[in-house]
């Protein structure tokens, strides 16, 4: 008999959504109870529960659910717990961590993956659907270099002002605000990742683009000045997280609707994409997890993090594309289906020259290469 088989990167595998999607001990174990490792030669799925192995991997994570209480340089509680990949899996710590942050403190601060469309999109319409709640205020991190990137500068000179550029690759940048805003209902402010290259033309740019979309701006500096540098921000927070007329949250899409109509959804809606393109293989598996009443599950996308397109060359906001879809593959024990878009791998490496080389720390302690 042939085997096909496959490799997911360790962190980005089911069961660490899993783990990030449990409420509970009992809860972890129901959900890698239900994971689908195999199909029969009649084509029915072959779970976790029936190799009697659920008992085992929730010894082993017994510890490994608890979430992990660290602080920062300025002695404020985080918790660091869980970490699924959000270009290949949905991007998110943990709902517990999450909760219980919340129990905790005033106001809870959670990061979701990579920027609106894929980080906010399956923060919102995953991990919020599991765990009932939504954020009462966005922050869209950006930086001057990036947008700058998007219009076409060269990664060797994204220090020198480009207001050129950068006006050409806002759009990027505006999209993201347009989602956040009126594809979910939710209010955000724009906080820039301040750089030392980064001219008082060019910030003057961003911030006047962003409030002709009726959004804030604020400086965000604490990379040099600790919390003080990022105050304002957290002030601008405060004050949207307080709005209760700001809050109109709601998913792109319907858990109930058809896994296609899903897709689409997903496709249209965030990324601005013309639809969506399924191959013969996704479609064949799409009936055949529809017809294993798999197909009610929210939808996680496999897609480039470079680009709103499936092609990690388009930049900018792309218009007049369509998203490939070549896998769909059910993720039981989490809870939601994996789409796999374009060339996307889900075995990520290092890039050619790891961070890890440019590091180094002289006899006085003094570290360097880190920035």
């Amino acid at each position: 008999m042939p085997r096909e088989d496959g490799f997911d990167i360790v962190v980005a595998s089911e069961i660490m959504a899993v783990l990030c999607l449990a409420s509970g001990l009992a809860d972890m174990k129901q959900r890698l109870a239900k994971m689908v490792v195999a199909y029969s030669r009649s084509g029915k799925p072959i779970t976790a529960h029936d190799l009697k192995a659920e008992g085992a991997m929730a010894a082993v994570l017994k510890d490994a659910i608890k979430p992990n209480l660290v602080q920062t340089l300025e002695h404020t509680p985080a918790f660091i717990h869980g970490g699924p990949f959000a270009n290949i899996a949905h991007g998110c710590n943990s709902i517990q961590a999450t909760e219980t942050a919340m129990k905790l403190a005033d106001y809870t601060v959670t990061e979701a993956g990579f920027a609106a469309d894929l980080g906010a999109e399956k923060f919102l319409d995953i991990k919020c659907r599991a765990g009932g709640f939504h954020p009462d205020a966005v922050v869209i991190v950006a930086t001057v270099r990036a947008l700058k990137y998007h219009g076409g500068v060269p990664k060797a000179e994204l220090n020198n002002e480009n207001l050129e550029a950068l006006e050409k690759g806002l759009p990027n940048l505006l999209q993201h605000v347009d989602n956040v805003k009126n594809v979910y209902g939710l209010p955000c402010v724009v906080a820039i990742n301040a750089f030392p290259t980064d001219t008082e033309a060019e910030l003057k740019l961003v911030e006047e683009k962003c409030k002709e979309q009726g959004v804030n701006v604020r400086l965000s500096e604490v990379w040099a000045k600790g919390g003080e540098g990022g105050k304002a921000l957290a002030e601008e927070v405060v004050r949207l997280a307080e709005d209760p007329t700001n809050d109109h949250f709601q998913f792109v899409y319907d858990a109930e609707d058809t896994i296609e109509n899903k897709l689409n959804a997903i496709a249209t809606k965030v990324y601005r994409a013309d639809g969506v393109t399924i191959t013969a293989a996704a479609k064949k598996q799409i009936q055949q997890l529809t017809d294993l009443g798999f197909d009610k599950m929210p939808i996680c996308m496999a897609k480039t993090q470079f680009s709103f397109s499936d092609d990690q060359t388009k930049l900018g906001a792309p218009r007049g594309f369509k998203i490939t879809i070549r896998e769909v593959k059910v993720n039981a024990g989490a809870g939601f289906l994996v789409a796999k878009t374009g060339d996307i791998m889900t075995m990520p490496g290092l890039p050619k020259v790891p961070a890890s080389e440019r590091i180094d720390i002289d006899e006085n302690g003094k570290i360097t290469g880190l920035f």
